[in-house]
């Protein structure tokens, strides 16, 4: 979770009751286009800032997306589209890339340059420093890479990657004018530039008439700050708002009718994460047995109700890669006691770790140890503590609540499923696996590529120790006034976009 803003880190930070500052005074919308458009986050107070290589929030995320620009972003697929990048070429076998940039300003008339690329990507990188998208840019050796003109730049890789867009996308990594420092009045080059900031209140930005893929419609956009879901529908629906984000299914489906609901499905895989390098779950029989005793359907309907979709133990349902043609599992008890007989688990106690880290997570665990008491296995429920939940269920504990927002899947198993990844939670751990995943980012053919990707969704699907049972909508509410909010798994292009909105 080292690259995407996640749900958990966004309300662990903001927890407590919190006013949504400046309602009272924000300017009203106007008709037809243009007016301010006001937009409710939670928000992580004196620790909220503009530097688009520090965000950490989802306000964070969105100011920088109206600020900034990305070579590239995150499509509704969670494919990689070109964004300042008006295109990439690699050489023959993927270890030199050329990125040719669109004709860009940034907010105070400069050109965005290759230079600026490099610069930006240099800082990210810059071992002194602890952004977030460093490890993202590990495989580009920006020493050797070069501005071959102010429009096109050069990255030399340190091995083979076909998936560099990928990185092009990742969060976290900005393009910033060269030499920039002082992000307290940010210059970007995003489709909104800076008027004001009142740290852990509000940020004002207002239309670049300048942005290269056209103008926005509305005149002003207004972050503004409610930590709490109720003071954000609240909000709203007192039309001191006309955007509130982040809300449960239940307060969906209660304010439904009055104010519009934008659902984005298959959005935050929910999950139970076994590590398989230790008992019980070394035994490959009984994570099968788990897999089967799953009534996901049951997990879905009362975590998620009307606002999620049920999974089948892979990441990434409906992004590029995914192996649809992997049959769904089924709830299949019968088969499941059968397996837990063959492991010599019968009546085994399984102690499931969970937490309010996130939202549903104990329900999902109290419902998923019924299921697991159902098949004649003995469940305990531990809560851990929701502000070390994450860095304590890296190494400890053999089950646990799990969940991840939106990433490509080559991503998701870059970062968790690799012998040398640094937040896999379920151990898994395979030279013939990590093998195939160099395939599947280094092979010239994109059959062969999608052929690695496959096989590896086989191998995870078969043995692997992640129990995916749903997939949750991602669901913001606007006002009626409001059009052109589109619908789209958070993190990617589309999620928070503000460019492309209109107010009547």
């Amino acid at each position: 979770m080292h690259d995407h803003p996640t749900r958990r880190g966004f309300l662990g930070l903001t927890a407590g009751a919190a006013l949504l500052a400046g309602c009272g005074t924000a300017t009203p919308s106007s008709g037809g286009s243009g007016g301010r458009l006001r937009a409710a986050f939670a928000g992580g107070g004196a620790t909220e800032v503009l530097d688009p290589h520090l965000a950490n929030l989802f306000n964070e995320a969105a100011r920088a997306k109206a600020l900034y620009d990305k070579l590239a972003d995150l499509g509704p697929d969670v494919s990689p589209q070109p964004r300042l990048a008006e295109k990439w070429e690699p050489d023959a076998d993927f270890t030199v890339w050329r990125i040719t940039l669109r004709q860009a300003r940034f907010h105070d008339g400069r050109p965005v340059r290759a230079q600026d690329v490099l610069a930006s990507y240099a800082r990210i990188a810059d071992p002194r420093r602890t952004f977030r998208a460093r490890s993202s840019l590990a495989l580009i050796d920006l020493p050797n890479s070069r501005a071959v003109d102010d429009r096109t730049v050069e990255f030399r890789l340190r091995r083979p990657f076909a998936e560099l867009p990928n990185v092009l996308a990742a969060f976290g990594t900005s393009i910033v004018p060269e030499g920039a420092t002082d992000f307290s009045k940010p210059v970007g080059s995003g489709p909104f530039s800076f008027v004001s900031w009142q740290p852990g209140r509000s940020v004002l930005l207002k239309r670049n008439p300048d942005y290269w893929e056209g103008a926005p419609y509305i005149e002003e956009l207004e972050f503004l700050i409610a930590n709490e879901e109720s003071a954000r529908v609240n909000a709203l629906l007192g039309g001191q708002v006309e955007y509130a984000h982040d809300l449960t299914p239940a307060t969906a489906r209660q304010h439904e009718g009055r104010v519009t609901i934008v659902r984005a499905p298959n959005s935050a895989m929910q999950a139970f994460a076994m590590k398989v390098d230790r008992a019980p779950f070394d035994d490959r029989d009984l994570r099968e047995a788990l897999f089967l005793l799953t009534d996901r359907q049951r997990l879905v309907d009362t975590v998620m109700p009307g606002a999620g979709q049920i999974g089948n133990d892979l990441f990434g349902k409906g992004y590029l890669h995914y192996a649809s043609e992997i049959p769904q599992r089924t709830h299949d008890v019968d088969r499941a006691k059968a397996l837990i007989r063959k492991a010599g688990a019968e009546g085994l106690t399984i102690e499931l770790t969970t937490s309010t880290a996130a939202a549903g997570f104990v329900e999902a665990a109290t419902v998923f140890a019924e299921q697991l008491r159902a098949a004649g296995l003995k469940a305990e429920i531990r809560t851990g503590s929701k502000d070390t939940y994450w860095a304590d269920i890296l190494t400890r504990g053999s089950i646990a609540s799990f969940r991840s927002g939106a990433m490509p899947i080559e991503t998701h198993i870059a970062q968790r499923l690799l012998s040398t990844s640094t937040t896999n939670t379920t151990k898994w751990a395979r030279p013939e696996f990590d093998a195939l995943y160099e395939t599947a980012v280094s092979a010239r053919a994109a059959a062969d590529r999608e052929s690695a990707y496959l096989q590896l969704q086989r191998m995870l699907h078969a043995e692997g120790g992640l129990l995916v049972w749903g997939f949750a909508d991602w669901i913001v509410a606007t006002s009626p006034k409001l059009s052109g909010v589109r619908a789209a798994p958070a993190n990617t292009l589309d999620w928070a976009r503000f460019d492309k909105v209109k107010l009547a």
